[in-house]
């Protein structure tokens, strides 16, 4: 009988397809009970309960040892869906006074959450009142798949600071996905020190591991608790910030739009930083939360936008210092070299106006008197010097290094979120705009008076004067001074010094002075106390004029720097100047003299948003 070659090759096929498909199998079993933890994760939990403890977050002291924000208990209410039994729902909503219907809406919400699992613990209500979590805790055993989660909650001792606090906010997917230490569910830094250094704040969580029956019923803690992990507190910060100077200068801001920052020029610690308006940090605390917070970003005078910081304005006449400065050290002007002011700057065509004083003007009597006309044209001769400089492009790209030296025109690195960076223009700005080779100092006159393109926060400002206080140095401002068991950062701590000689800072501070003793800072004189500062009116093409002020006491010996900038003000003798000597002396006095009184009973009660297009606050 002949062999049938095509049944012999079949054999052989089906064989091999037995052995694929077994190893097929083997593989498999192979990755799912060695290499795919999916699985073994999932049958963990079905016989543990990981319950997370969370950790105390870092409680926050002022400068003098104040403690400004500490911690209390919140409850959530957890579940886990795929644990939950029958259960009486009208009991529940009545233990924890909520209606059928408002549980049935958390159900569906929490269930279009992304990353829901119906393994894994899922939160149903936050922050239980203190009565409803002990009604709750009472009848927890009749609504099995139900636990309550222990959180903390910030809570403030006073009502000040917001903007630099910060506050918590539920992590969103991108902050899990940025960071594996957060969990749906968890609660992170939201703007401010809270945001900053929320990393240390936060601490290390816990982790108790409870045992689970066949039923999934907790039977109480894994191997006696030893497999436990206790939680790390966070660790505690001291601000720099004085929150008895925060308070009374967000008091003298109330119903007025800007901000006020003050140093200590020899640390760059900052002692208070007002935006405002302001809002109390109590409302972005609790169930409440979102809904308070909406209000707050719908406000028109967007208080939770920190203006301190953020906000780039033109510095106006406080600028001039800078100017004085770098025509120093360019060797355009000395101490002897006068220029004249008829009524302003008049060159050509173009004038830059100014109001009336001695002429020709050289440069103490001219930040004395806040001139104009001297700092035009002493920035004229310097960016149309072709003979030093070669183009008025190269001549401006000098000016312009010698001011992000001092701070301008990038962020300080200051060490709280989203700083601002200003803006200073650079040759290529202006080739763009007016071509190269076409435009020269009078073109761009204004920005040797803090006006047209120039911008600068509140803090750039404030730094600046915590320079020429110190007389040619500064540090970085902060609003960090201690971190508990923690070096701060060196960037923090390290001298910066501009590219302008010390020497010639020496001068303008004494021209800063001058303006005290008898110019356009005159309503900052002090009784006992030698103050230096500038006013600055900056142009607004929107509306009223903004008030700016720069200042430091005492002058030999300076303990604090401060700008104030309110807008839509007037002029910087206005509003800038009472505000910035009524803080300083507020520090360094601990009160305001008799004789002050009726300037700080004006400042409190003045309303100058009245002037910026909305109504009072």
């Amino acid at each position: 009988m002949r062999k049938d070659y095509k049944l012999e090759k079949r054999k052989y096929v089906i064989g091999g397809f037995i052995v694929v498909v077994a190893l097929i199998y083997v593989f498999r079993l192979f990755d799912l009970q060695l290499s795919d933890a999916k699985y073994k994760k999932y049958a963990d939990n079905n016989a543990f309960l990981n319950k997370t403890i969370y950790p105390s977050r870092g409680l926050i002291y002022d400068r003098n040892g104040e403690l400004i924000v500490y911690n209390q208990p919140a409850y959530d209410v957890m579940m886990i869906p795929r644990d939950v039994q029958h259960f009486d729902t009208l009991d529940f909503c009545h233990t924890l006074d909520i209606t059928p219907e408002q549980l049935r809406k958390r159900f569906d919400d929490m269930r279009k959450t992304a990353g829901y699992s119906s393994y894994t613990p899922q939160k149903l209500i936050t922050h239980l009142s203190a009565q409803d979590y002990g009604r709750l805790q009472e009848k927890l055993y009749r609504f099995p798949g139900f636990f309550i989660q222990k959180r903390i909650l910030r809570q403030y001792n006073h009502r000040a600071g917001a903007n630099v606090l910060g506050n918590l906010r539920e992590v969103n997917p991108k902050d899990i996905e940025r960071d594996p230490y957060y969990q749906r569910g968890d609660y992170c830094g939201d703007l401010g020190v809270e945001k900053s250094y929320d990393e240390y704040l936060r601490g290390v969580k816990g982790v108790e591991i409870l045992i689970r029956d066949a039923h999934g019923r907790i039977q109480g803690r894994y191997d006696d608790g030893s497999r436990d992990i206790a939680p790390e507190s966070g660790r505690n910060l001291k601000l720099s910030i004085d929150i008895n100077l925060q308070q009374y200068a967000e008091s003298l801001m109330v119903n007025k739009i800007g901000a006020v920052v003050a140093i200590e020029p020899r640390t760059g610690e900052i002692l208070a930083m007002v935006s405002s308006p302001t809002y109390d940090p109590t409302l972005l605390v609790g169930r409440q939360r979102g809904e308070n917070y909406q209000k707050l970003v719908q406000n028109e005078f967007k208080p939770l936008y920190d203006r301190s910081y953020k906000a780039s304005y033109p510095p106006g006449s406080t600028f001039k210092p800078t100017q004085g400065l770098i025509l120093l050290q360019e060797n355009i002007v000395n101490l002897q070299t006068m220029y004249p002011c008829s009524h302003g700057f008049i060159s050509g065509g173009l004038r830059v106006g100014c109001h009336g004083h001695g002429s020709p003007i050289n440069l103490k009597p001219a930040l004395q008197t806040s001139c104009n006309a001297y700092f035009c044209w002493g920035f004229k001769a310097m960016v149309d010097k072709r003979s030093k400089y070669g183009t008025s492009a190269d001549a401006f790209e000098v000016w312009k290094k010698h001011l992000v030296s001092m701070g301008y025109g990038y962020p300080l690195g200051t060490d709280l979120p989203g700083e601002s960076r200003g803006f200073i223009p650079n040759a290529k700005f202006y080739n763009n705009v007016y071509g190269e080779g076409r435009w020269s100092a009078n073109t761009v006159i204004s920005v040797a008076i803090g006006q047209g393109e120039i911008m600068a926060t509140p803090l750039q400002i404030a730094n600046l004067c915590a320079t020429v206080a110190n007389r040619g140095w500064f540090i970085t401002p902060h609003v960090v001074k201690e971190i508990q068991d923690t070096v701060m950062p060196e960037e923090l701590l390290r001298r910066r010094v501009p590219t302008v000689d010390e020497r010639y800072y020496h001068d303008v501070a004494e021209g800063m002075r001058m303006a005290v003793l008898g110019g356009t800072c005159r309503l900052a004189a002090l009784p006992g106390i030698d103050v230096a500062g500038k006013t600055g009116t900056a142009q607004n093409p929107h509306g009223k004029d903004h008030s700016a002020f720069i200042g430091f006491a005492p002058y030999d010996d300076p303990k604090i720097a401060v700008c104030v900038y309110v807008e839509n003000a007037g002029f910087g003798a206005t509003f800038g100047v009472p505000i910035g000597s009524l803080v300083i002396e507020r520090y360094l006095k601990g009160k305001i003299s008799d004789e002050r009184k009726y300037l700080e009973q004006r400042m409190l009660e003045s309303n100058t948003i009245i002037y910026s297009g909305v109504k009072k606050h």
